[in-house]
């Protein structure tokens, strides 16, 4: 590849996974529209539904759809049953922290994730840890503490709503850890793509017997838009992530979507300007907002450190993995 195609390609790539950040950095403020007059099983539920048939239209035309083959293995059986769990239960983690968190402290919160997933690459897939991980986990730990700055003493010390929003986040990026390690192994048989077109037809058809779908008729024409909204965007920001990884490294891309609460930040600062009526400003002191970009440099730090300090950071390559989603 000449330096010129090299360079287009990582455009394109720094573009792709820009959109996946923003993509994701929005995500939650819409979601906390559609959570008021809907439960997080059914809003989930749509979401699964709404991108599992945009990635049936994408894949099928292609002939790209995922072998039956895999239901007949057990090992991968119990993979895609691994994978499931995990990402269904983030999902509504996720969706329930939202009912007593703002969107900004709940993509903080979801920071958590890189970390539980170096952890789990060291002691199940049995790579090694770099120090540049080491140190941007310090820093992720530094900012969630500076983030949280005004809320420590009631977080662990009197079970609130606030408490249990926090609990129910640092959850939602624990059960994704599971998810993280089975995709991180299906992805040497099979695209992102397909992986998630599974995952999300086994997450719709788990969910199905605890939703009420009919709950979307009581919901304002605002409210559809959001929901309408949060499917489409769970298809383009993994469906921009893929195609970003596919032309950029890993490490840079999942750099770049570490942004995502920094853009959740920034639009929820926004929108509070613009439609104050509808959208509610982040209640944030100065350390808060410090704690904020310092949760995203330890992150940022974690995924690609090993780029900027190579000297340092050298160890066995390892298979790629998506960074979180919600």
């Amino acid at each position: 590849m000449t330096t010129q195609k090299a360079g287009q390609q990582a455009g394109v790539g720094i573009a792709l996974a820009l959109t996946t950040a923003m993509c994701w950095g929005a995500l939650p403020i819409a979601m906390k529209q559609v959570l008021t007059d809907m439960e997080p099983y059914t809003v989930v539920w749509y979401r699964f539904l709404i991108a599992g048939i945009g990635l049936l239209f994408i894949l099928g035309p292609r002939r790209q759809l995922p072998p039956l083959r895999v239901f007949f293995r057990w090992r991968w059986l119990l993979l895609l049953l691994v994978a499931t769990g995990g990402l269904l239960g983030n999902f509504i983690l996720f969706s329930s922290s939202l009912q007593y968190l703002s969107p900004t402290a709940s993509q903080v919160i979801g920071q958590l994730s890189p970390v539980g997933m170096m952890l789990a690459s060291v002691f199940i897939l049995k790579e090694r840890m770099r120090i540049t991980q080491v140190i941007g986990a310090i820093m992720l730990i530094s900012g969630l503490v500076m983030f949280f700055n005004t809320s420590l003493i009631e977080i662990f010390t009197r079970l609130t709503d606030y408490t249990l929003g926090v609990i129910l986040g640092v959850c939602a990026s624990v059960v994704w850890v599971c998810y993280g390690v089975a995709q991180k192994v299906m992805l040497r048989r099979l695209a992102s793509q397909q992986i998630l077109f599974l995952l999300y037809v086994l997450c719709t058809i788990a969910l199905t017997t605890l939703t009420k779908p009919l709950a979307v008729l009581h919901l304002s024409g605002w409210q559809v838009a959001c929901l309408l909204f949060c499917g489409a965007n769970t298809l383009i920001g993994y469906g921009a992530l893929a195609e970003a990884m596919a032309r950029w490294q890993a490490a840079q891309v999942s750099a770049i979507v570490t942004l995502t609460p920094l853009f959740t930040l920034f639009f929820s600062d926004l929108l509070s300007l613009l439609w104050p009526d509808y959208f509610a400003a982040p209640t944030l002191n100065v350390v808060g907002y410090i704690g904020a970009f310092v949760v995203v440099a330890g992150a940022m730090f974690s995924a690609a450190g090993h780029r900027w300090w190579p000297g340092r950071a050298k160890s066995r390559p390892a298979l790629p993995v998506e960074p979180r989603g919600k």
